[in-house]
């Protein structure tokens, strides 16, 4: 029996979107690593300089819970409520996919469950903005399954500031000076050739 064509290409359309549909939600993961951060509360670190030391394990208070299919963990830099206001673009989604708080990755490397540390120095790219560190746990399918972050869950406490200057910022100095010399060649000429009119008329 022959299949149809056009039915192939729907079957394949079907099974692409439902590949690309698929996705895991920050409310659906365990809440079990305890991640902590060497920078203190409002602490303004400085991109291309400062550093932080990140340090996450899995939390034993939760007899219940296990870590046995974590195998990976992904540690990020991720922008706080502050950072979110008038764009929209940064605002928390569930799903994960979707979410554009935690765009910058400190560190990735296999899951251990005991103290685990990592010292970072911020990124010249990193934008200027308030900021916490999340930590995922990946399973072996690279599937996000637990989290841990060192602030709380409204993501308003132990937040700290990150302060960038990029390449943009020199070339709108450069702009500026530029604008600003144009500003006062024009008025120097201005002023010159109304001096010359005034000369020429007294003269005639």
């Amino acid at each position: 029996m022959e299949v149809p064509s056009g039915f192939l290409v729907v079957s394949l359309l079907l099974s692409c979107f439902v590949a690309t549909s698929h996705g895991v939600y920050f409310s659906q993961l365990k809440d079990t690593l305890t991640v902590a951060a060497t920078h203190t509360k409002g602490q303004v670190l400085k991109a291309g300089d400062d550093q932080i030391t990140v340090t996450w394990r899995f939390n034993r208070t939760y007899p219940a819970r296990t870590d046995s299919d974590y195998k990976t963990v992904k540690v990020k830099l991720c922008y706080a409520p502050i950072s979110q206001k008038d764009r929209k673009w940064r605002k928390t989604e569930d799903h994960l996919k979707k979410d554009k708080t935690c765009q910058h990755k400190i560190v990735a490397r296999p899951y251990s469950a005991s103290n685990n540390t990592f010292t970072w120095t911020v990124k010249k790219d990193v934008p200027s903005g308030v900021y916490f560190v999340r930590v995922y746990a990946l399973d072996a399918q690279d599937v996000e399954v637990a989290y841990g972050q060192t602030t709380d869950a409204h993501e308003t406490t132990n937040l700290f500031e990150i302060q960038a200057i990029t390449g943009r910022h020199k070339s709108l100095d450069i702009a500026s000076v530029c604008f600003s010399a144009f500003s006062v060649v024009s008025l120097a000429g201005f002023f010159y050739m109304e001096k010359s009119k005034a000369k020429a008329s007294q003269h005639s």
